[in-house]
């Protein structure tokens, strides 16, 4: 059985979400909750939120344990781009994207 949470279009890149969801993959739900709190980046504060929803989502939706919990995979998906463009000198204007990015946790029970 797999539990999982989604967040959608959170407005940070792809790359950035990556380096922090490498971190966590294969603990244990409550630990990685601990490890989270204590990393100073924005990017552990949107992870943070999307695993305590999909442990509430086990705890509420399958009667599952937060202790018997491990985080299967913790998928960052790149979401759409905005493009933009920025004024530059001698009239012009240089394009640049700003990304978004869908996460998503997934959590099984052990054995």
């Amino acid at each position: 059985m797999e539990v999982q949470s989604l967040t959608k279009y959170v407005r940070m890149s792809h790359l950035k979400l990556r380096d922090v969801a490498r971190e966590i993959q294969g603990m244990k739900a409550n630990e990685a909750l601990e490890l989270l709190k204590f990393i100073p980046r924005k990017s552990a504060r949107l992870i943070y939120k999307t695993l305590k929803s999909a442990i509430a989502n086990a705890e509420n939706n399958h009667d599952l344990n937060s202790d018997s919990l491990i985080i299967h995979r913790a998928l960052i998906e790149q979401g759409p781009v905005l493009k933009r463009f920025r004024p530059s000198a001698r009239g012009m204007a240089h394009p640049f994207r700003k990304g978004t990015s869908h996460i998503r946790i997934v959590l099984i029970p052990t054995e």
